[in-house]
């Protein structure tokens, strides 16, 4: 059971978190002054809606002075991912000119709080700026998480973070900091993630974007939450040098940030050298795109040149679950595209930005299966599993084969239930593919957008995204009868 003073700290916890979030509405709002825009009325009227609510809930139980457990941390996440993705939807909704369904804002509010970057908007060209600037915000916001900044301001509550970072961080290796104050870890993560991303605009600007589209690009890149400020995303400038820079920071962003830090605190690149993880991500991210250039160019689909820039930079983005796109790349051959879908599921280093089941877990999991193999064959031989020199605990392996197995177990009842609703095969595997990935790109009816979907399947692609963005445990916990009898 929660107890009555759990409740208080929960209430206090989550009334901060929608207070610091409201926040979030006023760059938008400044971008629409600047612009002139309509639309700077939404994001006002979601701001003086949501703040007083968070500023209510927060100085009600200014009193409480209280750690935050375990049980805490996963239900605060729950509850505040849902109301984040409320909010996010609040401006999209509300916005005249717009004139979309409470759905379809919903599930682009999710979709860019949960950097999936999939869209059910139309002629995205000819959107507000500053609804423009606003997607790209929630791919920036939700990259990194809102709780990493929260974990950061946490002291001045007189409740700790400790438990709420673990809920919220992907990977087996949930405690692993830089620095012994989790505030610090935070900061320094935040740090690193702000460097990447004006680089990323400073790039994308010296490559031909206009400084507005290049700011917004930077912002979904380095996230790697793929909104674009062009319906046709990348394609639209019909620039290789453009694609290039996509491609090498969508590979930037899929790196374990935390070795970024490594580096710039021992000013040494062997942190990156000598990881295993990113060793084995890179071998396989090149298997792939070698694979993806070839048949584009075996077919005759692009010369030389294309297959290598437009190979790389889908390869790179969908692998990463980024999610920007070329122009036509869902008129390229069935079977390329079925492997960079599959790709999707890989993902990048855990620390990163990116979606998917991460490199350091499939490590693990070829590791676990050689070590299955020697133990077959030497049945007395003690054998074990190693990464990096360091012998990993039985847990660990446990807890990398129960979330493989319960990922591609929700994967396959989504794709039932799309197929089950009416849609093909591949549209379902694809659709699916790109909302629990948090990549975007789909293949069939939904490769130009997902509006076709019907309000059914955009409320279970939400569900999707936010059980792929929070890899799944924390949502199965609270349904743990054990979690409630405390």
């Amino acid at each position: 059971m929660i107890t009555k003073n759990q409740q208080v700290v929960i209430a206090r916890l989550c009334g901060f978190l929608v207070m610091l979030y409201s926040l979030s509405m006023i760059p938008p709002a400044l971008v629409a002054l600047l612009f002139r825009e309509k639309s700077f009325f939404s994001f006002l009227y979601t701001f003086l809606l949501v703040f007083p609510v968070g500023v209510f809930g927060w100085i009600r139980t200014r009193q409480t002075h209280s750690q935050v457990y375990t049980q805490d941390g996963f239900l605060i996440i729950v509850i505040f991912w849902m109301l984040f993705s409320v909010i996010s939807a609040l401006p999209l909704a509300i916005n005249s000119e717009l004139n979309i369904s409470f759905t379809d804002a919903m599930f682009e509010g999710v979709s860019g709080i949960t950097t999936t970057g999939g869209s059910v908007l139309n002629n995205i060209d000819n959107l507000p700026k500053s609804v423009v600037f606003y997607r790209s915000q929630l791919n920036f916001i939700g990259g990194l998480g809102v709780i990493v900044v929260a974990v950061a301001l946490l002291p001045m509550l007189g409740i700790g973070g400790a438990r709420l970072y673990q809920a919220e961080t992907p990977g087996p290796f949930k405690e692993e900091r830089l620095t012994p104050r989790l505030a610090d870890t935070s900061r320094q993560l935040w740090s690193v993630y702000s460097l990447l991303a004006l680089g990323g605009a400073i790039a994308y600007w010296l490559a031909g974007m206009p400084w507005f589209d290049a700011i917004c690009h930077a912002l979904s890149t380095v996230s790697l939450g793929g909104f674009s400020n062009k319906t046709d995303s990348l394609g639209y400038y019909a620039n290789h040098k453009i694609e290039l820079v996509g491609g090498v920071l969508s590979l930037l962003s899929a790196v374990n940030f935390m070795l970024y830090y490594l580096v710039l605190y021992r000013r040494s690149l062997s942190p990156l050298i000598h990881n295993p993880e990113l060793k084995f991500f890179l071998l396989i991210f090149t298997l792939i795109a070698s694979v993806v250039c070839l048949e584009l160019y075996r077919l005759d689909i692009f010369d030389a040149q294309g297959a290598f820039v437009h190979g790389f930079f889908m390869t790179a983005s969908i692998m990463t679950d980024n999610g920007l796109a070329t122009t036509g790349y869902a008129r390229w051959p069935e079977h390329v595209l079925i492997l960079l879908m599959a790709s999707s599921f890989f993902g990048g280093c855990i620390g990163s930005t990116c979606g998917g089941i991460k490199a350091l877990r499939f490590l693990i999991l070829y590791k676990q299966s050689k070590r299955e193999i020697e133990q077959l064959i030497r049945p007395r031989a003690i054998c074990t599993v190693k990464v990096a020199g360091t012998t990993l605990q039985e847990s660990v392996v446990r807890s990398v084969w129960s979330f493989f197995f319960l990922y591609i177990f929700f994967s396959c009842i989504f794709i039932f239930a799309l197929n089950q609703m009416g849609y093909d095969l591949i549209t379902s595997f694809s659709t699916v593919a790109a909302c629990i990935n948090n990549m975007g790109l789909s293949m069939g009816l939904t490769a130009d957008g997902f509006g076709s979907l019907n309000d059914g399947a955009k409320w279970l692609m939400c569900v999707a995204m936010i059980m792929g963005r929070l890899e799944i445990f924390p949502i199965l916990v609270l349904f743990s009868s054990s979690f409630w009898r405390g």
